[in-house]
């Protein structure tokens, strides 16, 4: 069985990627680091939209800084993030498909 602490890591990593911009951010690092400069560009997003967002990734450890002159720049932490929303991306689509199927069906039922 499951401790309840592990199980608040878990929810806790889950809820950080909960938002739609936390998951452009990750989608946008999958290429590589960036700066915040660069993700405001790339996500077309203001400077403390963007800082937000990524104090939330950071603070559960999803993206990680690094230090380069003035700049700070962000990458995955683990490669395995991409993975996961490539995975998610997969049930998505099953998901759409079967609801395809059912409206396909209702719109024949409809006719009948």
């Amino acid at each position: 069985m499951l401790r309840p602490s592990l199980q608040v890591f878990k929810a806790d990593f889950f809820r950080a990627l909960a938002h739609p911009i936390r998951i452009r951010i990750l989608e946008t690092l999958d290429a590589g680091e960036r700066s915040v400069q660069e993700l405001q560009q790339a996500l077309d997003l203001e400077q403390p939209i963007v800082s937000q967002q990524l104090a939330i990734l950071r603070a559960q450890n999803i993206v990680v800084p690094r230090k380069v002159g003035t700049t700070v720049r962000y990458a995955l932490s683990d490669p395995l993030v991409t993975r996961l929303l490539a995975v998610a991306r997969e049930i998505f689509n099953h998901r759409l498909i079967d609801t395809q199927s059912m409206l396909k069906e209702l719109r024949r039922e409809a006719r009948r």
